[in-house]
C-alpha cells in the first residue's frame, strides 16, 4: 500500500491544481452557455477540437520520452535542454507559417470573416507545446507545488480575461472613451480565444527564469534516440485524438439537416455546442484521468524494476477502476443537479452523458494499460491500437450520425474505447503479465451497472425522493469497494496515526 498511497498523494497535489483550476474553468461555461448562442458555443467547441488535435501533433511525443529518458539519461540538463530545443525549433516553424497561411485555412474551416481566430490559435499552439517540457520537468523533479502554482496562473489569468473582455469591457466602453475604443463587439467569442492566448504567453514568462538557468547543451544522438522512441506516440497520439475528437468533426460533416432550416452551417453548430456544453459535465471523470495521468508517468517510470511492480500496476488498475465508477455514478445519480453548470437551452443533450461518462473511464483504463509497451520500449504497439480505434471510430461516426445525431458521437467513442481496452490488456499481457484482481474488478462492474439502472425508473420521481434513493444506492457502492478491498482497516491507522501525531 506505500507506492500505492505515493501515487494517491502526488495525484491529489496534481489534482488540487487540476481540479481547482478546471472548477473554475468550469465556472466559465454556465457563463458561455447564457451568454452565447449555441451555434457560438458550436464555434468554441469546433475551434477547440482542432487545438487539441495539433496539439498532440506539435509535441510529438517528447513529453512522454522526456520521462522515459530520464531514468537512464545521467545528464539531466542535455536531456532537457535537447527536449526543449527541438521543441522551440518546430514551434517557431509551425507559428511562422501558420500565421503566413492564416487567410488561407480561415476560408479552408469557413471563418474568412474571422481570420483573427485561426491566428490566435496558432500562437497558442506554439507556445503551449513549447512550454508542455517545461512543465514535464516539474513533475520528473517531483515538484507538484510549483506545478501546481503555475497551472493555476495560467488558468486565473484565462479566467480573468474572459471577464474583462466579455462581462466587464462592454460596461466601460459605454463609460470610458478609452474602452470604447479597444472594444470591437463583434468579435464576441473570439474573445475567448485572445484570453486564452494571453494566458499561454504567461505560462511562457513564468518560466523565463530557469530557462536561463540551464545550460544548453543539445545532443543530436541524443535527440534521435528520443524520436525513434516518441515518433510512434506521436502517430498513436494523432490517432488517439481522432477517436476523441472526431465526434465533433462528424457532426459537422454528416449530420442530416431537416428540410427548411435557412441555415444548415447554423444548425450543425448549434447541436454541435449542445453536444460540447453537455460533454463538460463529464469534466469531474475528465479532471479524475487528468490527475491521474500527471501523477503516473513519473510514478510508473520510477517504480520500474521493482520486484513487486506487477503486483503495484495491477492494484492501480483495480482502484482506478473502482473510483472512475464512483465517479459516474456520483454524477449520473446527482445530474439534476450538474445540469445547472450549463444554459437551459442545451438540456436537451442531457441524454447523453452517461456515454461521455463511460467513454472518459475507458479512456483512463487505455491510458495505465498502455504502459506496457511504454515500458518496454515497444511504442509501435500503440500505434496499430489507436489506428484500429480510429478505424472504428470513422466508420461508426459516418455511418450512424446522420441516422442517431450526436447519440452517434458518443456510442461510436465507447465501441472505439472498449475495443482498444480489450486489444491493449490481451496484448499487453504476454510483455507486463500481472495478476490481476478480477474477481473484485468484475464485482464492482457489475454492481456499477446493476445501481445504474434504477436511474430509468425514478425520473418521474420527486426530485428529493429521487436525490434520497440515488444517495442510498451509492452508499451501498462505496460500501461494497471498503469492504471487499478491507479499506476500513487502512482508514482506521491513518486516522490513528494522525491523532498520535497531534499528540
Amino acid at each position: 500500500m506505500g507506492n500505492i498511497k505515493q501515487l494517491a498523494s502526488q495525484t491529489f497535489i496534481y489534482g488540487l491544481s487540476s481540479i481547482v483550476g478546471r472548477l473554475l474553468n468550469y465556472l466559465l461555461v454556465p457563463f458561455y452557455t447564457r451568454v452565447f448562442e449555441k451555434s457560438e458555443y458550436g464555434t468554441v467547441t469546433e475551434m477547440y477540437t482542432y487545438v487539441t488535435f495539433l496539439m498532440i501533433f506539435l509535441t510529438y511525443g517528447m513529453e512522454t520520452g522526456f520521462f522515459k529518458f530520464s531514468k537512464t539519461e545521467q545528464d539531466k540538463d542535455k536531456l532537457y535542454s535537447t527536449s526543449f530545443i527541438s521543441l522551440l525549433i518546430t514551434s517557431s516553424i509551425f507559428i511562422a507559417f501558420g500565421l503566413f497561411f492564416a487567410p488561407n485555412i480561415a476560408n479552408l474551416l469557413n471563418y474568412q470573416d474571422h481570420v483573427y481566430y485561426i491566428s490566435f490559435f496558432i500562437i497558442i499552439l506554439g507556445v503551449d507545446a513549447l512550454t508542455s517540457i517545461p512543465f514535464a520537468r516539474l513533475r520528473q523533479l517531483n515538484k507538484p507545488i510549483k506545478f501546481a502554482v503555475y497551472k493555476l496562473v495560467n488558468i486565473c489569468t484565462n479566467i480573468f480575461f474572459n471577464l474583462f473582455f466579455i462581462l466587464w469591457l462592454p460596461s466601460l466602453a459605454e463609460k470610458f472613451e478609452f474602452f470604447n475604443s479597444i472594444y470591437d463587439p463583434s468579435i464576441r467569442v473570439g474573445y475567448i480565444f485572445l484570453s486564452n492566448l494571453i494566458a499561454s504567453v504567461v505560462s511562457l514568462v513564468m518560466f523565463l527564469p530557469d530557462f536561463f538557468k540551464i545550460k544548453i547543451n543539445f545532443s543530436p544522438t541524443l535527440l534521435k534516440s528520443m524520436l525513434l522512441y516518441s515518433l510512434p506516440l506521436l502517430v498513436s497520439g494523432l490517432a488517439g485524438q481522432i477517436n476523441e475528437f472526431f465526434d465533433r468533426i462528424s457532426i459537422n460533416c454528416f449530420l442530416t439537416v431537416p428540410e427548411g432550416v435557412a441555415d444548415p452551417n447554423q444548425f450543425k453548430l448549434s447541436v454541435l455546442g449542445i453536444y460540447g456544453a453537455n460533454a463538460k459535465i463529464a469534466v469531474f471523470m475528465t479532471l479524475f484521468i487528468q490527475c491521474f495521468r500527471y501523477a503516473a508517468d513519473p510514478f510508473f517510470f520510477s517504480n520500474q524494476g521493482q520486484s513487486n511492480f506487477n503486483e503495484l500496476f495491477a492494484n492501480v488498475n483495480k482502484y482506478l477502476l473502482a473510483f472512475g465508477l464512483f465517479i459516474f455514478l456520483f454524477i449520473i445519480y446527482y445530474l439534476d443537479f450538474f445540469k445547472y453548470f450549463i444554459g437551459p437551452e442545451f438540456w436537451d443533450g442531457l441524454k447523453v452523458v452517461p456515454m461521455l461518462l463511460f467513454g472518459h473511464l475507458l479512456v483512463g483504463l487505455i491510458y495505465i494499460q498502455s504502459f506496457w509497451y511504454k515500458l518496454k520500449f515497444l511504442t509501435k504497439y500503440g500505434i496499430i491500437i489507436f489506428v484500429i480505434g480510429s478505424i472504428i471510430t470513422i466508420i461508426l461516426n459516418v455511418v450512424l450520425v446522420p441516422i442517431w445525431g450526436y447519440m452517434a458521437c458518443a456510442f461510436a467513442n465507447n465501441v472505439c474505447y472498449l475495443t482498444m481496452l480489450l486489444i491493449t490488456f490481451f496484448w499487453g499481457r504476454k510483455h507486463l503479465p500481472c495478476k490481476y484482481d478480477f474477481k473484485s474488478m468484475i464485482l464492482y462492474f457489475i454492481l456499477a451497472i446493476v445501481l445504474y439502472i434504477p436511474t430509468f425508473f425514478t425520473t418521474e420521481l420527486s426530485l428529493t425522493l429521487r436525490v434520497t434513493i440515488h444517495t442510498v444506492l451509492l452508499f451501498i457502492f462505496v460500501l461494497v469497494v471498503f469492504k471487499n478491498e478491507n479499506l476500513s482497516v487502512e482508514l482506521k491507522k491513518l486516522i490513528s496515526k494522525f491523532i498520535k501525531t497531534k499528540k
